[in-house]
């Protein structure tokens, strides 16, 4: 068959077959270095990194062996064939993974490849499918893809680049990457369509090999990085199951529960937290905070914060000194970070709450069944800027009085303004509830169910005596 003449394009010149020869042999250099590097690199199956590692070495490999047969087949060019036969596939070469077929639109006759014939798996001496019957071998589902490639080109002048699966007479499936063009004549009316077929079966489950094993070990990974966070968080958080009370100074003063409600959404676990401490001095230490951002990092940030805290507060420090210094802490931090947090003391014998905030919700005090924010002292987020000055406010409790600390998110979906409002309206259920575990119950059978993007922490203290 004559040579192909496009309209659009005179045909390119053919590199000359000494460069070609000594890109073959870098090639091949190539792939014997990656196959002693792959084959130097241990793997028992076991680990996901090391089968993503062996899975991109292969499809590597993969590729090479078809640059390869490229480069090959265009230093020896097409193999001769009698005029109206198909050319006979070379069995042992690379090459017969790339097959050509022209189909003319004026003689309605086709021509096809030796390559081709054993691509598709069809008899080299059968007539070669019709424009009109080629989709006959591709599967049900890439027919209309199929189709309208080649309409696009027939009809619009438009190459063909794209893929589809075929089905082989013996029931094998196979994955076809083709590319073509419309031949035109003088008149700019397409007179014929050629194309290069290719099997890119191989390379396309090397492909999803490396995929499939590259997302096993972001799944490991993932796996890991969260339960190593969990296991961190819940070392630093007090593991509170049920209503305890802190120990140590006769009669009890306040009634304490929380609980760490996990998102929904997301995998990994956060930097929120809540605590409670019983200080030398005989005050109680309550807090509630969260860090910006998720992972290991960040749970790892938030018990050295929670670390400081507890330090500060134990030394003495006041709750809005305590949050300038935490401040200061976070802003010489190497990676950047943003927090907020509640800090209250509280002193029993005048049953006096003293804290401060830095751009947190303010505590909720719920008293009779009716529930008020309390008004909250100056306080910027920690680490939005250096040499913050917070605030402190007072606040006289009674016998009976509870107290609720939380983080954002508590209540999805909502509003801050809202998510105040809804946790005020269960005032009168909480004074009806006996204890303080009861209460934080109740709390996250309200809110606890829904979905939620973030984590979210609450504590309850209610003043027993």
């Amino acid at each position: 068959m004559p040579p192909h003449l496009s309209a659009d394009r005179p045909a390119a010149q053919p590199p000359g077959r000494g460069s070609v020869d000594a890109l073959i042999t870098q090639a091949r250099r190539l792939k014997g270095d990656v196959d002693a590097v792959r084959r130097d690199t241990p793997s028992d199956g076991s680990d996901p990194q090391e089968r993503w590692q062996r899975a991109l070495y292969d499809l590597a490999l993969h590729q090479l062996d078809d640059l390869d047969e490229h480069l090959g087949q265009l230093r020896d060019g097409p193999p001769p064939a009698p005029a109206g036969t198909p050319a006979p596939p070379r069995p042992d070469s690379l090459l017969s993974r790339v097959g050509s077929a022209e189909w003319n639109l004026l003689t309605d006759e086709a021509y096809w490849s030796g390559e081709l014939y054993q691509i598709l798996g069809r008899d080299p001496s059968a007539a070669p499918l019709t424009l009109d019957e080629l989709p006959s071998v591709v599967l049900d589902e890439d027919r209309r893809g199929l189709t309208a490639m080649v309409t696009d080109c027939l009809v619009d002048a438009k190459p063909i680049d794209g893929e589809f699966r075929i089905v082989r007479p013996d029931g094998e499936a196979r994955t076809v990457h083709m590319m073509g063009e419309p031949v035109l004549d003088p008149d700019g009316s397409t007179s014929s369509m050629w194309a290069v077929l290719r099997d890119v079966s191989e390379l396309r489950r090397s492909q999803r090999a490396v995929s499939e094993t590259r997302d096993s070990l972001q799944r490991h990974r993932a796996h890991t990085e969260h339960r190593l966070a969990v296991e961190l968080q819940e070392a630093v958080l007090p593991p509170w199951r049920g209503s305890l009370r802190l120990p140590h100074q006769g009669p009890e003063t306040l009634d304490l529960a929380a609980r760490c409600l996990r998102s929904s959404t997301s995998a990994m676990i956060g930097g929120d937290w809540y605590d409670a401490l019983e200080l030398a001095d005989g005050e109680t230490l309550l807090s509630v905070g969260d860090l910006t951002g998720h992972g290991v990092g960040v749970a790892s940030g938030m018990a050295a914060l929670l670390g400081a805290v507890r330090g500060m507060a134990m030394a003495g420090t006041q709750p809005g000194q305590l949050m300038s210094w935490l401040n200061q802490l976070l802003d010489a931090t190497v990676e950047p970070a943003l927090g907020s947090a509640v800090c209250c003391r509280y002193r029993p014998d005048t049953r006096t709450l003293t804290w401060a905030q830095a751009g947190h919700p303010a505590p909720l005090l719920y008293r009779d069944g009716t529930g008020r924010r309390l008004n909250a002292p100056d306080g910027v987020l920690l680490g939005a800027t250096s040499g913050a000055v917070y605030a402190q406010a007072e606040e006289t409790l009674q016998v009976g009085d509870l107290l609720l600390l939380h983080t954002d998110g508590l209540v999805p979906g909502h509003s801050a303004a809202d998510s105040v409002n809804l946790l005020l309206d269960l005032g009168p259920r909480l004074g009806e509830a006996g204890t303080a575990q009861d209460c934080a119950r109740l709390v996250v059978d309200e809110f606890g169910e829904s979905e939620r993007e973030d984590d979210a922490c609450v504590l309850v203290a209610r003043v027993t005596y």
